[in-house]
C-alpha cells in the first residue's frame, strides 16, 4: 500500500509561492500557536463557509501553508490538548474525555510538556484562554512551565448557566497566574481580553524568543461575542463569534508585522476537534465531513490549520500531507533546538514541510482513539479503517436551537467499513469487499497498536500506556 503522497500547491487567488529574507541565523524563532474550541473544518472561508468571512485567516493562508489533512489528537477537549502539548496520542498518558471541577486527575508532572522544553532554550512562555489539563494547583500551567496563564481552568459551559446540567457546575473561575481573580466573569469580552494580553505579551517580550498559547473558549458553546462584532454575520451568533476569533487572528499577526517580528514568528492557528453539531445554529460546520465532535469519523478530527512564517513558509501553498496536533510538539521543538521529550512520544517533525521541502513524508499512518482506550479506526495513506463500536452519532437525531441541545445518541453501532478517502472524504461508501489486501494491512497496523497502547474494544491492556498525575489523598 502506498503511503499518502505529500503534495503542495499554489492556493488559487492567492500568492505565488516565493520566499524572502530569512531570519536571523543566531535568533530562535518565535512562536505563536492559536487554538480554538470546536471550530469545524468548514468553519474558515478558504474551505467553504458561508454567511460570514473569515478574512484574516484568509489572508494568512495565501502568505503561508495551509495544512488539509491535519487532525487533533482526539475528537474531545482535554484529551486534545494534552496530545497537542505533550506530543502522545492522549490515551498514552491517561487522558480521556473533558475534565469537570469533579477531575482528581491532571497533567502529569512527570511530562515534559512544550512550554517546558522551549524555557530550556531561554523562551518566554505564556498561555492566554482555556487550559483543561487540570483545575488543581499542581495541574496548572505555571507548574508546567508557563510564565504566566491568564484564563479559565476548564470549558465555559462548566458554569452554573450549563444548558442541560443547571447548577450543577459552581461558579466558572477566571484564573490570573494560580489566583482566582473572578468567578462568571462576562464570556461577551473573553475573545477579545485574552487577544489583548497575548499582544501585550508579544511587545514585553520582542526582545527575546517567546512561545505564546492562545486557547481561545470560543466558539465552544455558550456563544458569546463583544459589542463590536454583533449583528456582523449573516449566520446569526456563531457567524459573529467567528469573526471576531478572526479578527483576533488578525491583530496578532499585524502586531507582528509593526515590531518587525514577522520574519522570525511562527504563527499556527488550529481546532482543538470538530464542531459540536447537536447544538444546531449554535455549532459550526464539519465542511462536508461525516460527522463531528465526539466521532472518530473525519468530522469530528479533521481541523483547519494555518501555519505563516514570513520568508520561511512558501507562501499560498495547500499541504496535504498527513500531520496532526500531536506533530506540533516535536516539530516546535526541532525549530527552537529544544530537547525532546526523555518519554516516548507519538507526534513527527514537521518542520521540513514547513520550509517548504515537499519531497518529505513525515507521517503515513494516523490511530483514531476515543473514550477511555477505543481504538475505533486506523489511517494509512488514503485508506481508513474503521472498527465495529458503538459511538456517538449526528445524524437522523433532533437538533438544537439556540444555545440549546439537541439529543445526540450516544450507544449507537457503528459497523466495520474500509473508506478511500481520496475518493470518499464523506466516509459514505464502504469498499471492504472490494479490497482484501487493504484491509489486512490496516489490521496489522491496528494490532501494532494494540500491543503498545492497548484497545478497550479487544480487552488490549497495551504495554506503553502511562498514567495521569492525580490528586493525593
Amino acid at each position: 500500500m502506498k503511503p499518502l503522497f505529500t503534495t503542495c500547491v499554489a492556493l488559487a487567488g492567492l500568492a505565488a509561492c516565493t520566499t524572502t529574507q530569512k531570519p536571523e541565523a543566531n535568533r530562535l524563532p518565535n512562536i505563536v500557536l492559536i487554538n480554538m474550541d470546536d471550530m469545524g473544518y468548514g468553519d474558515v472561508s478558504l474551505n467553504g463557509a458561508t454567511g460570514f468571512t473569515t478574512p484574516h485567516i484568509d489572508k494568512m493562508a495565501g502568505e503561508g501553508i495551509v495544512f488539509t489533512h491535519f487532525y487533533s489528537p482526539q475528537a474531545v477537549c482535554s484529551a486534545s490538548r494534552a496530545g497537542l502539548l505533550t506530543g502522545c496520542y492522549p490515551n498514552r498518558i491517561g487522558f480521556a474525555g473533558a475534565l469537570d471541577h469533579r477531575a482528581q486527575v491532571g497533567i502529569n508532572p512527570e511530562e515534559q510538556i512544550l512550554p517546558e522544553l522551549l524555557k530550556e532554550k531561554g523562551y518566554a512562555t505564556a498561555v492566554f484562554g482555556k487550559w483543561h489539563l487540570g483545575h488543581h494547583k499542581k495541574f496548572l500551567p505555571l507548574q508546567h512551565g508557563f510564565d504566566e496563564f491568564y484564563g479559565i481552568p476548564y470549558s465555559n459551559d462548566m458554569w452554573p448557566n450549563h444548558p442541560v446540567n443547571k447548577n450543577y457546575y459552581p461558579p466558572l473561575p477566571l484564573f490570573e497566574g494560580n489566583e482566582v481573580i473572578e468567578e462568571n466573569p462576562d464570556q461577551s469580552h473573553f475573545t477579545q481580553n485574552f487577544t489583548k494580553r497575548t499582544l501585550k505579551f508579544i511587545q514585553e517580550n520582542q526582545e527575546k524568543p517567546f512561545f505564546v498559547y492562545l486557547a481561545h473558549p470560543m466558539p465552544h458553546v455558550p456563544l458569546f461575542v463583544s459589542e463590536a462584532f454583533q449583528g456582523q454575520s449573516e449566520q446569526g451568533l456563531y457567524g459573529d463569534v467567528i469573526m471576531e476569533l478572526d479578527w483576533s487572528v488578525g491583530q496578532i499577526n499585524q502586531m507582528l508585522e509593526q515590531l518587525n517580528l514577522a520574519e522570525n514568528t511562527l504563527v499556527i492557528v488550529i481546532s482543538d476537534n470538530g464542531p459540536w453539531m447537536t447544538y444546531g445554529n449554535h455549532a459550526g460546520s464539519s465542511g462536508g465531513l461525516r460527522e463531528g465532535k465526539g466521532t472518530t469519523f473525519e468530522g469530528g478530527q479533521r481541523v483547519p490549520c494555518i501555519m505563516k512564517w514570513k520568508g520561511v513558509t512558501p507562501e499560498g501553498t495547500v499541504c496535504n500531507a498527513l500531520a496532526s496536533g500531536i506533530d506540533i510538539l516535536p516539530t516546535l521543538a526541532s525549530l527552537a533546538q529544544s530537547p525532546m521529550p526523555e518519554q516516548q512520544i507519538d507526534g513527527v517533525n514537521l518542520s521540513e514541510l514547513i520550509r517548504g521541502n515537499f519531497e518529505a513524508k513525515p507521517r503515513n499512518s494516523f490511530l483514531y482513539y476515543y473514550r477511555r482506550n477505543n481504538l475505533e479506526a486506523v489511517r494509512s495513506g488514503d485508506w481508513k479503517l474503521v472498527f465495529e463500536h458503538r459511538g456517538r452519532t449526528y445524524e437522523n437525531n433532533t437538533i438544537g436551537q439556540d444555545g440549546q441541545p439537541g439529543q445526540t445518541p450516544e450507544n449507537v453501532l457503528i459497523e466495520k467499513g474500509l473508506y478511500d478517502l481520496r475518493r470518499d472524504p464523506g466516509e459514505r461508501y464502504d469498499v471492504m469487499e472490494f479490497y482484501p489486501e487493504v484491509v489486512a494491512e490496516l489490521e496489522a497496523l491496528a494490532e501494532e497498536a494494540r500491543e503498545d497502547l492497548g484497545d478497550d474494544l479487544t480487552n488490549a491492556p497495551g504495554k506503553n500506556r502511562r498514567e495521569p498525575g492525580r490528586v493525593e489523598e
